[in-house]
C-alpha cells in the first residue's frame, strides 16, 4: 500500500504556497546533506525573536544595517521586523520627549499591520508646520528598510529559481531511479546506485510548490517499486526498513507534541515542516506501513482542528475589526473631502486624522480577505487628505510672500509715526496699523519673527514715550491740588464787608481755580467738593439777588462735570487699545507675559472707570439738590 504523506488538513487552511517568512527556513532546511530528518536545522519561531525595545534610534539603525550589510539573509529576515517595530517605538519616546508630539494613549504610532511607513507631510516639509528634528534619522530607516526589501525580494527570485533547477535535478533522478528499477543487474551493482540517487535526491532541495506533490508521489512509487520488486539481500532491506520505522517515529513523537503547543499558528507551520520530512523518508516493512502512516496521521488531525477552532474563534473579532475599520476608513473620506480654507482648520483636522490613524492600529486583524482591501481604502483616504494638504500649502507659499510684504509697509508706516507727539491722534493711528496688522494672515516662520520684533519696536517706542509724558503730567496735576487746596484755605478764610465786595473776591477765587488746571483724577471729586463747599459757606448769603455770579459758578460746575465726563471717554478707549493691542501681542513667542501686564492694566482700568461712574452720578446728585 502506498502511503499518502499529505497532512489531512481542511481545504481551506491547505499550506497552497509556501510563504515569504517560510522560505529562508525551507532553504536551510532542505539543502541539508544529512539523511537523517532530525539533523534539518530549525529556525527560531517568530515569538522568539530577539527584542530590540531596550536599544536607541542609533544603535537599532546600526544593527539593522550591519545585518543587511552581511550575508546571512536567514538572520536578517528573522530580525527585520522586529527592528521596525522597535525603532518607531523608540522614535515616538524621543519624540514626545522633546516636545516635537504630544503623548496620547494609543501605542507609538508605527506603520500599521507590516505596511511601510508613510512620509507624511510634516511639520519640517512647510515653513508653517511645526519642525521635526526625528525626520533625518526616519528617513535613514526608510532607506535601509527599502534596501532590505530589495535584497529579500532578490533572495526569493533566486529561491524560487533554484527550486526551478531543484525540480529539473530531480525529475531527472527520478528518471534515473525508474530506469534503475527496471534494469536486470546484480545487487552489488543496483543498491550502491540506489543509495546515490536517494543522496543526490536529498542534497537537491525544494521544488515549487504546485509541483511538489505529484513529483514526490512519483518518486514514493519508484522507491517502493525497487524495495518491492528488486530482488535485494532481505538484511540490507530489512536494516533500511528499519532505520525509515525509527525516523518516522521520531516524527510521530514530535507531531504528537505539538497538541500541547498553545500557539496553534505556530504548531500549524511545525506540522507542515514534519510532514516534508516524511516526505523524504523511504518506506518501512509491510507490516508496520499502515500503523505508523496512522500514527502520524492521527496527531495531524488534533493539530488541524486545533488550528481550524483558533479560525473559527477569530471570525467573529474579525468581522468586529472590519467593521470597525470601515468606519475609521468613513471617518478619514468625510475629512478628507472637506473644503479647508485656513492653515488652522488644516492642522484641526491634520490632528483629528493622526489620532483616527492611532486608533486603526489599535484594532486587530480582519479577516484574511478583507484585510488588505480595508486597509487599502483607509490608506487611500489618508493619501487624498494629504495630498489636498500639500497642495494647499504650496499655494499658500505665494500668499504669504504678498502677506510680509504688506507686513513690512505696515512697519514703515509705525517707524514713520514713531517719534510723533501727537498723543491722541497717534495713538489711534496705531491702533489702526494694529487692527491692519492682525488682518493681514500669516508669513513664514523663518520671517515672522524678524517683522514682528520691527512692527513691535516701532509700536513700543511711541507707546514708552506716551507714557513717559504721562508721567510728567501726573507731577504737574499733583501740583495742581496742592495750589487749588491752599485756594480752599484761602476762601474760608475770607471774610466779605459788604455783597461788591463778595461779587469781587468771587470772581476772583473762581478765575483762579479755573486756572489751576487738572489734578489727579482721584482726588479730583474731593477738591471739587471741597471748592464747592468753601464757596457756599463764606458766600452763599451773597448768592441770593447775584445771579451772574451764581451763573458763573454754575457754569464752573458744569465745567467740572464736562472734564469727568471727558475723564470717563478717555478712560473707556484706554480700555479699548488695551484689549485691541491684547489681541495684538498674542502673536508673539513671548506673548504670556505681555498679555499678563495689560490684564493688569485693564483690571486697574476698569476699576477707575467704575470708580469715575459713580463720582459723575454723586456729581450730579449734590448739583440736583443745589
Amino acid at each position: 500500500m502506498s502511503e499518502d504523506l499529505n497532512p489531512v488538513v481542511p481545504a481551506e487552511e491547505q499550506p497552497v504556497e509556501i510563504k515569504e517568512e517560510a522560505i529562508v527556513e525551507e532553504a536551510a532546511a532542505q539543502t541539508s546533506d544529512q539523511p537523517n530528518a532530525e539533523s534539518v536545522p530549525e529556525t527560531a519561531p517568530e515569538n522568539t525573536r530577539t527584542d530590540f525595545s531596550n536599544m536607541g534610534l542609533k544603535e537599532i539603525v546600526d544593527t539593522f544595517k550591519e545585518l543587511i550589510d552581511g550575508e546571512n539573509m536567514q538572520q536578517l529576515y528573522k530580525h527585520a521586523e522586529a527592528l521596525k517595530a522597535a525603532f518607531y517605538k523608540n522614535l515616538r519616546k524621543e519624540k514626545i520627549a522633546s516636545g516635537v508630539e504630544q503623548p496620547a494613549e494609543t501605542p507609538a504610532a508605527a506603520p500599521a499591520e507590516g505596511q511601510e511607513a508613510d512620509a507624511e507631510p510634516q511639520a519640517e516639509e512647510t515653513e508653517t508646520v511645526s519642525f521635526n528634528p526625528f525626520a533625518e534619522i526616519e528617513r535613514g530607516f526608510k532607506d535601509l528598510y527599502s534596501q532590505y526589501k530589495v535584497k529579500r525580494a532578490a533572495f526569493t527570485q533566486e529561491i524560487e529559481k533554484q527550486k526551478e533547477e531543484n525540480y529539473q535535478v530531480k525529475t531527472a533522478l527520478i528518471d534515473e531511479l525508474k530506469a534503475l528499477v527496471e534494469a536486470s543487474e546484480d545487487l552489488k551493482e543496483t543498491f550502491p546506485k540506489f543509495r546515490d540517487i536517494q543522496a543526490r535526491w536529498r542534497a537537491a532541495g525544494p521544488v515549487p510548490q504546485a509541483k511538489m506533490k505529484d513529483l514526490y508521489d512519483t518518486y514514493q512509487h519508484f522507491v517502493e517499486k525497487f524495495y518491492d520488486y528488486v530482488k535485494i539481500n532481505k538484511e540490507f532491506r530489512d536494516l533500511d526498513f528499519k532505520k525509515n520505522l525509527e525516523a518516522k517515529e521520531r516524527l510521530c513523537a514530535k507531531a504528537e507534541a505539538l497538541a500541547d503547543e498553545e500557539d496553534a499558528v505556530g504548531a500549524f507551520r511545525t506540522l507542515q515542516k514534519l510532514h516534508e520530512q516524511w516526505k523524504e523518508l523511504g518506506p518501512v516493512s509491510k507490516e508496520f506501513r499502515d500503523s505508523i502512516w496512522e500514527r502520524f496521521r492521527a496527531a495531524t488531525s488534533v493539530i488541524n482542528k486545533k488550528h481550524q477552532a483558533y479560525f473559527e474563534s477569530q471570525k467573529g473579532s474579525q468581522k468586529e475589526n472590519f467593521e470597525a475599520k470601515t468606519a475609521l476608513c468613513e471617518k478619514v473620506e468625510e475629512i478628507a473631502k472637506t473644503e479647508v480654507t485656513d492653515s488652522t482648520q488644516w492642522n484641526k483636522l491634520t490632528k483629528e486624522i493622526e489620532a483616527i490613524q492611532k486608533e486603526w492600529k489599535t484594532i486587530g486583524f480582519a479577516s484574511k480577505k478583507e484585510n488588505q482591501k480595508v486597509y487599502d481604502r483607509f490608506r487611500a483616504a489618508c493619501d487624498e487628505f494629504f495630498a489636498r494638504k500639500r497642495d494647499y500649502y504650496a499655494g499658500f507659499k505665494s500668499q504669504m510672500q504678498d502677506n510680509f510684504a504688506r507686513k513690512i509697509e505696515l512697519c514703515e508706516k509705525a517707524e514713520a509715526l514713531k517719534d510723533s507727539t501727537d498723543w491722541k491722534k497717534t495713538s489711534e493711528d496705531f491702533i489702526e496699523l494694529q487692527r491692519q496688522w492682525k488682518e493681514i494672515g500669516p508669513v513664514s516662520r523663518k520671517k515672522s519673527d524678524q517683522v514682528w520684533k520691527r512692527f513691535r519696536a516701532a509700536c513700543d517706542a511711541f507707546f514708552d514715550s506716551r507714557d513717559k509724558h504721562a508721567g510728567g503730567q501726573n507731577a504737574e496735576q499733583a501740583e495742581n491740588l496742592e495750589k487749588k487746596r491752599q485756594l480752599i484755605d484761602e476762601i474760608r478764610a475770607f471774610a466779605a464787608e459788604g455783597k461788591e465786595d463778595a461779587r469781587e473776591a468771587l470772581r476772583a477765587f473762581q478765575e483762579r481755580w479755573n486756572a489751576i488746571g487738572f489734578v489727579p483724577f482721584k482726588e479730583k471729586t474731593r477738591i471739587q467738593d471741597a471748592y464747592r463747599k468753601a464757596i457756599s459757606e463764606v458766600f452763599g448769603e451773597f448768592r441770593e439777588g447775584a445771579g451772574r455770579f451764581a451763573g458763573k459758578a454754575e457754569r464752573a460746575v458744569r465745567s467740572e462735570r464736562d472734564r469727568l465726563v471727558q475723564k470717563f471717554m478717555k478712560k473707556e478707549q484706554e480700555i479699548a487699545t488695551w484689549e485691541n493691542n491684547m489681541g495684538f501681542f498674542s502673536q508673539s513667542k513671548n506673548a504670556e507675559a505681555l498679555l499678563e501686564e495689560l490684564n493688569k492694566k485693564i483690571d486697574i482700568a476698569r476699576q477707575e472707570l467704575a470708580s469715575l461712574e459713580e463720582e459723575i452720578k454723586e456729581f450730579d446728585r449734590q448739583h440736583e439738590q443745589e
